[in-house]
């Protein structure tokens, strides 16, 4: 990310002649403490005003924005090693509910040089940083800075004093790094955020439409590979109610770990960027981006005990069994399926009465469940062999093979209700059972193979979903859903060896195994529409939109509702000449689903199934079938078409703008006055406002018929077209890139504030037609304040 620089001195010149609302809570110093003949510390030292605070270098995804610092580049010296930092103060942040880590009243930071020529005698740089205080944020702030190194044989400390700025800029996290050898070729990159009280920095898995994730990016070079995915710790889950779902996130501390492999033994120093977003309980601070470094020659031998003992272990082991627990649970259900379930007490029989005695029969049984284990985990060990740990996760990812799990989850859904048969070829399974009459161990293991292969049609599309499943998880997730669905399948067999009278409470082979079956196949229909629905999100087709795949499930769940209550049959059911109690209440369980779903038509938010659907505004009308897509509400039910620039702000039925000049041609045009909304996507308080303020009907009224809404997100990342790419007026020689930079500048130099949510009337001069408001949580000022605007405008 290139960052906007700007100097001391024009920043004192701009910011001096602004009003005082402008604040400056934080003021740069530099410095350079030598280490050795070749070896000197930068330091930064931050004075942070009262009641102000300044976030660490390290802040996870999706919480404030982190300080950062960046150097010029240059052959006379190279940097050693990431920036360090203070201890600071660590809180969980009940915003970002996550740890956050920041600095109070001084904060310093020093970056350790190699000096490589003597003609080496001033190193520049640069500090992106944003604070808080209990009430507001500043928008991120970029200061110059300016280290003099002294010549090596002058041991003293040199004091230049930095930049002073009008810093906005919390920073409540600070990050640093280290590196874990676990071989020679093999070791963890670990990235460390402290994060200050109170605040919270959010996870690398956030919902859809929920937070800004921490993300990691590596550099990418030839001569080392990523194993697997970045770890993180447990941290804590709540239920978000401004993003009106379950998210994760840090408090004090978070440790993010990466596994990696060297090829090439020359490779001394791996960089590589987080980005993060940072809250507290009042506010949230913009994305920030924090370059870090890893040195391997500083890594640490870690026993296997430790390896062992790792944070991201651990959370990958809960994973794991989250993975074998489901696969346990789907092979009891492959158990009564009509191609298995009557193989139990023919089998278990089998061994019982070929055995010598009954310990051997036992025991015979155990191994043939065991080699039904050690086959299914092959399988699940061959597609991670073939595939690659990684490539799994990656696959299951990518848009084209959620299309491929689509169409086969379909096909496996339509063998199940009846259409046809998944088989393996029958000479496999003769060969298998010419095998299992030589007798022996290799008699009974291909025994079990013959089992798994005449089974196929009934536990492969069940296999098959749990190889889809475990993919998305990456790494040995496959070998470990194979093990447990396995398990399920062999421990019948062992335990009714065991325990022969056990057979006869076993209910009767019928008709309810193929029932069984036909449920399996509408839900894996069901299912995979979801598959189907992550490619048409990350293609933006609108072909699968919230509407369309609600109707689906609707009709797919309410045929399974009529199916278990015998109002249709299938071609393999058995004459049905009543229902049992059990198919009964399951039918109504299905049915009364069906009728929850249909609410979503109309945009009811389905909270028990929120990770299925598409998000709300993901639809042909985020208000529901029978509204158009301009709420039909513009111009006061009016079938006109939107003005240019604008949409419909869902779902408060808002005519709305992000462009401030189509904005302001538009009101002129209606004769309204304009209400700008500086905000943010990732601005906890403006989503308060919208959904606790805007909502009441009086005050949404006058803003969807009495005012034209201008809403300038100042953290908006797309860049700016080259030919709109302006001269930044705060910061003389630096070019705005992007959006939100546009807007914030903006904000900065008409309202001399750069806190969101920022709300400001105006007239069509751009002229304040009341004095513009901040955060206001009350319903009855934030209308009073409307009302008097308008009046005003009048």
């Amino acid at each position: 990310m290139k960052q906007i620089h700007f100097t001391f001195f024009t920043l004192f010149f701009i910011f001096s002649s602004l009003n005082a609302q402008v604040f400056d809570p934080v003021k740069w110093s530099t410095s350079v403490e030598k280490i050795s003949e070749t070896e000197y510390d930068l330091v930064a030292t931050a004075t942070i005003d009262e009641g102000w605070h300044l976030y660490s270098q390290e802040v996870y995804e999706d919480g404030p924005v982190s300080t950062r610092f960046s150097f010029s580049e240059s052959d006379t010296f190279k940097l050693v090693g990431d920036t360090s930092e203070g201890k600071g103060k660590t809180i969980n942040d009940p915003v970002f509910e996550m740890k956050i880590k920041f600095f109070e009243d001084r904060a310093e930071f020093k970056q350790r040089i190699n000096v490589l020529s003597e003609a080496l005698s001033v190193v520049k740089g640069e500090v992106e940083f944003m604070v808080c205080d209990d009430e507001k944020c500043l928008p991120p702030n970029y200061v110059d800075l300016t280290f003099q190194i002294k010549a090596p044989e002058d041991d003293s400390e040199l004091n230049f004093s930095a930049n002073s700025n009008d810093s906005k800029i919390l920073k409540p996290v600070t990050w640093d790094t280290s590196v874990e050898k676990i071989s020679s070729t093999e070791f963890i990159l670990v990235s460390k955020a402290k994060i200050d009280k109170n605040w919270h920095l959010y996870s690398q898995s956030v919902p859809e439409d929920g937070p800004i994730a921490t993300h990691f990016t590596y550099e990418t070079q030839e001569g080392y590979e990523l194993v697997e995915n970045t770890s993180e710790a447990i941290g804590k889950t709540v239920n978000d109610p401004v993003f009106e779902m379950k998210i994760k996130y840090f408090e004090d501390e978070a440790e993010f770990k990466q596994r990696i492999t060297l090829d090439d033994s020359t490779i001394k120093t791996i960089t590589a960027e987080v980005e993060f977003m940072a809250c507290d309980d009042k506010q949230c601070l913009a994305p920030s981006y924090v370059d870090l470094n890893f040195d391997l020659t500083k890594s640490v031998q870690l026993s296997e005990s430790e390896i062992l003992a790792t944070p991201e272990r651990e959370a990958d082991t809960r994973g794991l069994w989250s993975i074998f627990l489901v696969a346990f649970l789907s092979g009891f259900v492959a158990l009564l399926t009509p191609c298995v379930f009557p193989m139990i007490p023919m089998t278990v029989s089998f061994f019982i009465k070929q055995s010598k005695s009954k310990a051997k029969g036992i025991s015979n049984a155990i191994i043939y469940g065991l080699s039904i284990i050690v086959i299914y985990v092959l399988l699940g060990t061959i597609i991670t062999a073939i595939f690659g740990a990684d490539a799994l996760n990656a696959l299951a990812t990518n848009v084209w093979f959620n299309l491929l799990f689509f169409i086969l989850l379909v096909v496996f859904a339509i063998s199940f209700l009846g259409a046809f048969e998944i088989v393996l070829p029958n000479s496999w399974a003769n060969k298998a059972d010419r095998q299992a009459d030589k007798g022996g161990l290799i008699g009974i293991f291909f025994m079990a193979l013959a089992l798994a292969i005449i089974s196929f049609s009934c536990t492969g599309p069940i296999v098959g979903t749990i190889l889809v499943e475990a993919a998305s998880k990456g790494g040995i997730a496959p070998v470990i859903g194979m093990l447990g669905f396995s398990s399920a399948i062999a421990l019948p067999f062992a335990l009714f060896a065991a325990f022969p009278g056990w057979l006869n409470s076993l209910p009767k082979s019928g008709g309810w195994l193929n029932t069984v079956k036909v449920v399996l196949g509408f839900l894996e229909l069901a299912f995979a529409f979801k598959f189907l629905s992550q490619a048409d999100l990350v293609l933006q087709l609108h072909f699968l939109e919230r509407e369309v795949f609600l109707a689906i499930w609707i009709a797919i769940f309410g045929a399974l509702a009529l199916y278990l209550l015998g109002k249709m049959q299938l071609p393999h059911d058995s004459p049905l000449q009543h229902i049992s109690v059990g198919r009964l209440l399951l039918g109504l369980l299905t049915l009364s689903f069906t009728v929850y779903m249909i609410p979503g038509l109309w945009g009811a938010p389905l909270n028990l199934i929120s990770a299925f659907p598409p998000p709300l505004d993901y639809a042909e009308s985020p208000y529901g079938v029978g509204n158009s897509k301009t709420g039909g509400s513009f111009m006061s039910g009016s079938q006109e078409e939107l003005p240019e620039g604008a949409h419909i702000l869902a779902p408060y039925d808002i005519v709305s703008f992000n462009d401030y000049e189509k904005g302001m041609a538009y009101a002129k045009k209606v004769n309204k006055p304009v209400m700008i909304d500086f905000t943010g996507h990732a601005c906890v308080n403006c989503r308060k406002m919208e959904q606790n303020v805007w909502v009441k009907n009086r005050v949404l009224q006058l803003l969807k018929n009495d005012v034209v809404l201008i809403s300038l997100y100042v953290d908006d990342k797309r860049k700016l077209p080259e030919g709109e790419q302006l001269d930044s007026k705060l910061k003389p020689g630096k070019k705005l890139k992007y959006i939100g930079q546009k807007w914030s500048e903006f904000q900065t130099i008409n309202y001399k504030t750069n806190t969101q949510p920022f709300y400001a009337l105006v007239g069509h001069d751009g002229e304040d037609l009341i004095e513009p408001v901040g955060y206001t949580p009350d319903v009855d000022d934030y209308y009073d304040w409307l009302s008097n605007g308008i009046d005003n405008f009048k």
